[in-house]
């Protein structure tokens, strides 16, 4: 075999299209597109998923699932990584600076996958069940970063407002209602009919 011998396998290429090009061909004419209509227009074109007008199938099924923004930032770190390491004490600083993880990553994760067999103690990043039975077999441990959810402090504002207006109801019923005098209030009323009625005074007659 020779340079100059070399071809395509056959029937892997085929001749150029070429439409419009006479009726012999079997693509002139229209050259394929059809008479009328929006597809046979220079320039005629639809979007992508458009069913004329009916609810396209991508609206019609029902959406499922989420995708999460900081999923690229979360790392993967396996047993046989902890393993090279030379640290006893492991958290997410000491796996950047090791370069096992991205200087931009914002949380790790250990997966079992390899062999530990030395003693380590990881802390701050999250550990599977069969990662975490793996270390703590080799004698480490495991101490994952306690996170404080946002809607803890949410409900722990309610509480506080709760008990607030709790003890203000209850300070309000055990207040006690002053109540004015009988006597007191009938002599009050007397003295107001008693008082003279000043008469309105009527407008002065226009000239």
């Amino acid at each position: 075999m020779r340079l100059n011998n070399l071809k395509p396998a056959p029937g892997s290429k085929s001749a150029r299209h070429r439409v419009g090009r006479g009726i012999g061909s079997g693509w002139g004419k229209t050259a394929g597109r059809g008479h009328k209509g929006q597809k046979s227009r220079a320039g005629g074109y639809h979007k992508v998923g458009f069913e004329g007008g009916q609810m396209p199938l991508h609206r019609r099924l029902p959406k499922r699932g989420f995708t999460s923004l900081s999923r690229r930032y979360v790392e993967v770190v396996r047993l046989g990584d902890l393993q090279k390491l030379g640290a006893d004490e492991i958290d997410l600083m000491v796996l950047k600076q090791a370069g096992i993880v991205s200087s931009l990553a914002i949380d790790a994760r250990v997966i079992k996958s390899g062999e530990l067999e030395r003693k380590v103690a990881v802390r701050g990043i999250g550990v599977t069940k069969g990662a975490q039975a793996a270390i703590e077999a080799a004698g480490g441990s495991v101490a994952a970063a306690v996170t404080e959810k946002k809607g803890k402090k949410k409900q722990a504002r309610y509480a506080e407002r709760r008990k607030a207006l709790e003890a203000s109801i209850a300070a309000a019923e055990k207040k006690p209602v002053e109540k004015k005098a009988p006597a007191a209030k009938a002599a009050a009323k007397a003295a107001a009919e008693a008082a003279p009625k000043k008469k309105a005074e009527k407008p002065a007659a226009k000239k």
